[in-house]
């Protein structure tokens, strides 16, 4: 990657209620409508009103993975977001603030503090008009013209009407004079990219996915932070023909999936631990009755309830051992937003070809974080493969559903189609669909459909791309991650690469199936290797210790609820090559 000519960071602080999504949503507009590329990470509470929340937003002419490691501009919406993070604030950065209502603290040298007298710039009691002040200020802090700004205002209030829309076109070009009359602009201007981008939060990426997998029933129960997945599907159901239910509980949702797959729809549901935790037996039965189905979920913190506003990658032992008794399927854990539209159509055609339940481990950081993408890179008319699949109705009989083929994969009829009547049921059974505990439980058959099963897997990997090293081969440290930590890896090289420590990264996508061999060579190839995962127990190590045998040299975790930012990472390295350590956990800052 070249280097960055702008990176900016904009973090927006105050309370639930406080309308901090506003100024957030009309600021990402002007950004991606220039061509910017943009992250941002929300450190929220699981309240409607009050508690602390902390937007971040991170703006480039390249590529940004993730909500990066410093600030340039803080928007405090209320004293305790200046209490609490103005320590953060370094040299050349401005802090934003209502000059009426919050009293600065001491900040370092170099540190701009823009107070705004809110009262007077506003001529009005509506509290929520700070917001629209303030963006109006920031705009003039980063030099940008206000015909930008007003722009993006009237595109977000218009709904509400003219008055509206003028009134905070009037309060915004305030604040813009305001700062810009009396404050120094961020010495490097806005610059503009070669085209327009587009923004979407990964859970939006998880249901066009779905959709462009020709996704045509969707069920769920909400559960944050999956509850996006449900929201986008209810919004599009009726122009994309999709049937979309939410229903009492996500055992109910399991089996309706389940349902609706076997009468021939591919169906999709999304959740997070704790749903997932009662969908578990169902999944075992759509392995027992070899229906392809698309289980998502969207992890957080654990166990039980836990942090439902934060992230970790605490599921994955859950997924590997959802349901009892050996049974065939795919666990994925896509990497970013972009990913995670790219696999859910993969992940349908293995699912439909090797007739068993598919599981997506995506988290809070992923799902619920908001980044800017090339609508031309997005391939809207994914290759569909619906496998074994009869839609015809036919005169024949005899028809074996489980059928004990050579590959193991048999004819899957849909339910109710003429010459294909089958039994469907949970329980053990013959090629014939004939229920085993029917009759005399014969050992034999037992073990040949257990085998057949089996058997389905055999070819798995060529379907699957292998994981592949980034960075130099001959690297002195070499990074392993799995889902989410891909991006906040790939960033760490960049600063490690400046400090003179040459480092490389293997991350790893598809959890089952495993590819083995691949793993091994490259991890007893390594000089030194370091996993990074957000769990306390490190449970994709003892995944990959358990399939191949191989250990590493040291690990960097993190399990406060908050996701890495590269300085972990690029510390964690450090510290292991000066001391050793086996397992680095960075100290929670008052970032967030």
């Amino acid at each position: 990657m070249s280097e960055r000519e702008f990176d900016y960071v904009l973090a927006i602080g105050g309370e639930a209620g406080q309308g901090i999504a506003t100024p957030g949503d009309i600021l990402a507009r002007i950004f991606i409508r220039r061509g910017l590329h943009l992250s941002t990470y929300n450190a929220y509470q699981s309240l409607v009103r009050g508690g602390h929340i902390f937007l971040f937003m991170r703006v480039s002419d390249q590529k940004v993975y993730t909500h990066g490691d410093k600030l340039d501009t803080m928007l405090c919406l209320n004293q305790d977001t200046m209490d609490r993070h103005l320590e953060l604030m370094e040299p050349g950065s401005s802090v934003v603030y209502n000059a009426d209502t919050i009293v600065p603290g001491e900040s370092r040298d170099g540190v701009q503090m823009v107070g705004l007298p809110i009262a007077d710039l506003t001529q009005s009691r509506n509290r929520l008009l700070q917001n629209t002040v303030a963006v109006g200020s920031i705009m003039a802090l980063m030099g940008e013209g206000f015909d930008t700004l007003q722009e993006s205002l009237t595109l977000r209030f218009q709904r509400y009407g003219d008055e509206v829309v003028s009134e905070n076109i009037r309060v915004a070009q305030a604040g813009y004079d305001y700062a810009g009359e009396n404050f120094t602009a961020y010495p490097t201007p806005l610059p503009r990219g070669p085209k327009p981008l587009a923004v979407w939060a990964g859970n939006d990426a998880l249901a066009m996915g779905g959709a462009a997998a020709g996704v045509k029933f969707y069920v769920a129960y909400p559960m944050s932070p999956s509850t996006g997945v449900l929201h986008w599907m209810a919004q599009h159901a009726r122009d994309l023909g999709i049937m979309v239910r939410q229903v009492e509980d996500e055992i109910s949702v399991a089996n309706m999936a389940i349902g609706a797959s076997h009468a021939g729809a591919r169906a999709m549901t999304a959740t997070s631990g704790g749903g997932f935790a009662l969908m578990t037996e169902a999944i075992g039965a759509a392995g027992m009755m070899e229906i392809p189905v698309v289980f998502i979920d969207v992890q957080r913190g654990g166990p039980s309830t836990g942090l439902p506003t934060k992230t970790e990658q605490g599921d994955l032992w859950q997924a590997l051992g959802a349901s009892q008794g050996d049974f065939q399927k795919f666990i994925v854990a896509p990497k970013d937003a972009v990913d995670a539209y790219n696999t859910v159509p993969e992940l349908f055609n293995l699912v439909d070809k090797y007739q068993c339940p598919g599981m997506i481990l995506s988290d809070l950081l992923i799902s619920e974080g908001r980044y800017s993408f090339d609508p031309d890179e997005i391939d809207m008319q994914p290759e569909i493969n619906r496998g074994a699949l009869i839609t015809e109705p036919s005169e024949s009989n005899g028809y074996k559903r489980y059928e004990n083929t050579e590959s193991g994969i048999s004819t899957r009829a849909r339910a109710g189609l003429e010459g294909f009547v089958h039994v469907v049921a949970s329980d053990e059974h013959d090629e014939d669909s004939i229920l085993l505990s029917d009759e005399y439980t014969n050992p034999h058959k037992r073990r040949k459909m257990v085998e057949k099963r089996h058997r389905k897997m055999s070819t798995v990997l060529d379907d699957v791309a292998a994981p592949e090293l980034e960075g130099p081969e001959d690297a002195d440290v070499t990074l392993i991650g799995w889902g989410s930590t891909y991006g906040v890896i790939h960033e760490a090289l960049e600063i490690l690469r400046e400090r003179g420590i040459s480092a490389n990264h293997l991350p790893i996508k598809w959890i089952i199936p495993f590819h083995v061999d691949v793993v091994t060579d490259i991890v007893n190839g390594a000089s030194k290797t370091l996993v990074v995962e957000n769990n306390h127990s490190g449970q994709f190590y003892r995944y990959m210790r358990s399939e191949t045998g191989v250990s590493v040299d040291g690990h960097i975790r993190k399990y406060d609820g908050e996701p890495f930012a590269p300085h972990h990472i690029v510390e964690g390295v450090i510290e292991h090559l000066a001391s050793d350590l086996d397992v680095y956990v960075p100290t929670q800052e008052v970032m967030v």
